[in-house]
């Protein structure tokens, strides 16, 4: 039985990240703090060349606020992974 609950909550995580893409609004453009990074720079001095260049380019600002949430998903995961498991140690101890 908790096998097939935890299928069906992560089959619900994976419906509502997929229905963010079917039902997103058109036209809407999502734009981070590099992109004003970039423009505050541009503004400042104009033949500014960047350092270095990205090894990969999203296909789309949606494509890359979800890499940036997974990749922070990811991280949290790990983190809380690392807390719970040494405090099941710390309980098993006494």
């Amino acid at each position: 039985m908790k096998q097939h609950k935890n299928l069906l909550l992560l089959l619900a995580a994976v419906a509502i990240i997929l229905s963010a893409f079917v039902f997103a609004p058109k036209g809407v453009e999502y734009s981070g703090t590099d992109d004003a990074a970039e423009t505050a720079i541009s503004s400042l001095q104009e033949d500014y060349e960047p350092w270095f260049s990205p090894i990969f380019e999203p296909a789309g600002s949606e494509v890359e606020s979800l890499l940036f949430t997974l990749q922070g998903s990811i991280g949290a995961g790990i983190i809380f992974y690392v807390i719970g498991y040494n405090k099941g140690k710390k309980e098993a101890k006494m």
